[in-house]
């Protein structure tokens, strides 16, 4: 028998199949978000989202309790959580229902740490999220969630955004300071 970190592990497993699924959703929630008008439409795309969302919980459950940790999900999962909040808050942006200094703010610090986490990969440097990465991951969820919601929940939305771009801000300026620390010794 051989050791479980020996053990191969297949890419096509559950947890990288929820993450593809998660990836297949971002279309058909973005066209229903920006195409589409009416409350039937808007809980579908908040549906689409949700489930999407879940995903993003249950792939690395998954992956971490069958010991089925792949590079194939260490490269595709943040690229699949990027795709749907970027998706989201573009889309709530081009309805004019959230402002796009919180966008650029959340897309200026997701898309250059994704990057640098994928470059990083590439000398087989795992860079694991930290716990403020993780809450910072799960107000964007819930702030993006009471966006979507038909029906306004003002002042809850700003206040939700404005903890999200918050919680961004400070969890990349964490990210580089971790990376300064690592570089350094």
């Amino acid at each position: 028998m051989t050791p479980p970190q020996d053990r191969r592990v297949s890419a096509l497993n559950p947890a990288n199949v929820l993450t593809v699924l998660r990836i297949a959703l971002v279309p058909p929630f973005f066209a229903l978000l920006v195409l589409t008008d009416g409350t039937g439409w808007r809980l579908t795309a908040l549906a689409l989202f949700c489930v999407a969302a879940f995903t993003d919980y249950a792939d690395g459950r998954i992956a971490r309790s069958r010991k089925e940790i792949t590079t194939f999900g260490k490269i595709v999962d943040p690229i699949a959580d990027k795709l749907l909040t970027g998706a989201a808050l573009v889309g709530l942006s081009i309805n004019g229902e959230l402002t796009w200094w919180a966008t650029v703010i959340i897309l200026a610090r997701e898309i250059p740490i994704t990057v640098h986490r994928l470059l990083l990969l590439r000398g087989d440097v795992v860079v694991a999220a930290e716990k403020l990465g993780k809450y910072k991951a799960a107000i964007q969820m819930l702030a993006i969630f009471v966006y979507l919601l038909p029906v306004r929940l003002d002042p809850l939305n700003g206040v939700l955004m404005t903890a999200a771009v918050v919680m961004t801000i400070v969890s990349g300026l964490e990210y580089l300071g971790a990376r300064r620390r690592a570089a350094l010794g």
